[in-house]
């Protein structure tokens, strides 16, 4: 597992690279500060993709208010909380499928858009900002039973763990070592000059509010006690695969899960991953069965039901015929005196 993995950082547009590369040459300060500005500005996707509003199907939409913007948050389910945190550039229905194998075991799940990201406010966004969003959550939520987050997330959990916030316990999913690394990877795309970078640099620490070094992951990791999972894929070609086993020699007691062939996104839907995750929050790590999800409340179905209710997809398109049938009966059915 090694960094050669990563896929290198893609170039800018030719117009916007050459605009960046000869005013960083010229200007310097000018090109770091619009720099600063691209850099925290999230990329909206073209698409969410077909179904994208019925992954979040049976969550109820909760509005949370903030000085910085709203935040829209979902829930499923009700109880001790798992909050569920995307990665930079990612929306709320990412998780989705780590909702399902919590929601039978007294637990609410929770997940939400970062600010500058899906339905939230704002136009730009750090992992400061989620950590300003996730707090958002908690303080609606309530004491989080865990929390998992992808990419990004898992640094903005980090920060939040160093500030104070508690979790019982803790899954990363592709998190990365130093996210203040990208900065340099962005730099390159712009073709700017060292000069303009120092001052992309300092205008990021007076956003943030955070010393270049505190970014680095492997520095806040040995002060933790949280038990954590981290799940790295070896396919992953936007965050290094070293950087999730480096951060687990860091992180006391940390567990470190390795896959294949799921890459960075699709780790986030893969089987073995989900049901690591929930064993792990729910302290069924040392079963040997797969983690069985909640059963359809109808007597005598065994499906799992549709997420975020009581009844299977089958069984509620029963019920809802006999209903229907049952109505129409007694709307036909003459009156007696």
């Amino acid at each position: 597992m090694n960094s050669t993995n990563v896929r290198p950082p893609r170039r800018a547009p030719l117009a916007l690279r050459a605009g960046f590369a000869g005013l960083s040459r010229v200007w310097p300060g000018l090109a770091g500060r619009w720099a600063e500005s691209l850099f925290f500005t999230p990329p909206r996707p073209r698409h969410r993709g077909r179904g994208f509003d019925d992954r979040l199907a049976g969550a109820r939409p909760v509005l949370l208010g903030g000085r910085g913007g709203r935040v829209a948050a979902w829930r499923w389910g009700t109880g001790p909380a798992v909050v569920l945190v995307h990665g930079w550039g990612g929306h709320a229905a990412q998780l989705q499928a780590f909702a399902a194998p919590l929601l039978g075991h007294g637990l609410s799940v929770w997940t939400f858009d970062a600010p500058g990201h899906g339905r939230s406010e704002g136009r730009h966004s750090s992992a400061m900002e989620f950590l300003r969003a996730l707090r958002l959550v908690l303080d609606a939520a309530g004491p989080a039973r865990g929390v998992i987050a992808h990419s990004l997330g898992a640094a903005a959990v980090t920060f939040g763990l160093v500030q104070g916030l508690a979790f019982g316990r803790v899954v990363f999913l592709g998190p990365p070592r130093n996210p203040g690394d990208w900065i340099h990877r962005f730099a390159h795309r712009l073709a700017l000059t060292p000069p303009a970078v120092s001052a992309l640099r300092r205008r990021a620490e007076r956003r943030l509010r955070v010393r270049w070094e505190e970014f680095d992951l492997c520095r806040l990791a040995p002060r933790q006690r949280v038990p954590l999972l981290i799940v790295h894929d070896r396919d992953d070609a936007e965050v290094a695969p070293s950087d999730g086993a480096l951060l687990a020699q860091f992180w006391p007691g940390a567990r470190l899960k390795t896959t294949a062939g799921h890459g960075h996104y699709r780790l986030l839907r893969a089987p073995e991953v989900v049901d690591a995750a929930a064993r792990f929050l729910l302290e069924l790590e040392g079963a040997p069965e797969r983690l069985a999800p909640a059963a359809c409340a109808s007597p005598g179905c065994g499906r799992p039901p549709e997420l975020g209710r009581r009844l299977c997809e089958a069984c509620a398109l029963e019920r809802e015929l006999f209903e229907r049938d049952e109505r129409g009966v007694h709307a036909a059915a003459p009156l007696r005196h």
